[in-house]
């Protein structure tokens, strides 16, 4: 069996027709390729720790789109890692208002949390995070260490309040040994003497 095309088809797909369906789609090619541009500059920028320009590209790309959540993202990743935490706090809390079903602007939002030691914000950002996606490996593993740093709190505090429980003290060097490698790699290179 062959398919024909309805004869009133040729007239809808006039040349004049066909041009302008060539051209809107080259157009919408021609813009998803812009797009993928500038997010692909942003990152380029932001690997090379270029934060002034990565920003300049992001705040430019939002100028024309204040509401893309990609690159609003990107903008709060480019402010975490320039130092500017409360404002990489600011658009990732701005984020989760904007796009609440989104779970990686939680899982930011923790990092910058834990890293101000507000624990108990940090727990709740990655709860969130993983109710919203509870396949999302990263957010399962850093609720783990905050779980874990705020079980070591909760321990200190108890052997402060109650100097003869001697259960507690293997625990507290259980969970400092758990946690030593996070501290241990997020301290800074030491310097040749």
């Amino acid at each position: 069996m062959t398919l024909r095309a309805f004869p009133f088809l040729a007239f809808l797909l006039s040349r004049r027709l066909l041009a302008g369906l060539l051209l809107g789609l080259l157009g919408l090619l021609g813009a998803a390729a812009a797009q993928a541009d500038d997010y692909t500059e942003v990152n380029r920028l932001l690997g090379a720790r270029q934060f002034p320009q990565a920003l300049a590209r992001a705040d430019s790309y939002l100028a024309a789109k204040p509401r893309d959540p990609q690159m609003r993202f990107l903008k709060g990743v480019i402010q975490s890692q320039a130092g500017d935490t409360a404002q990489a706090i600011a658009i990732f809390v701005q984020i989760t208002q904007d796009y609440p079903e989104l779970p990686e602007p939680y899982n930011n939002l923790a990092v910058l949390y834990a890293g101000q030691s507000q624990f108990d914000k940090a727990r709740d950002s990655l709860e969130m995070a993983v109710r919203l996606n509870p396949g999302y490996a990263v957010a399962h593993e850093n609720l783990g260490d905050i779980q874990a740093r705020l079980a070591s709190q909760s321990y200190s505090r108890a052997q402060q309040l109650g100097a003869g429980n001697a259960g507690l003290a293997p625990k507290l060097a259980l969970l400092g040994q758990l946690l030593a490698p996070a501290a241990a790699k997020a301290a800074p290179p030491a310097k040749a003497p």
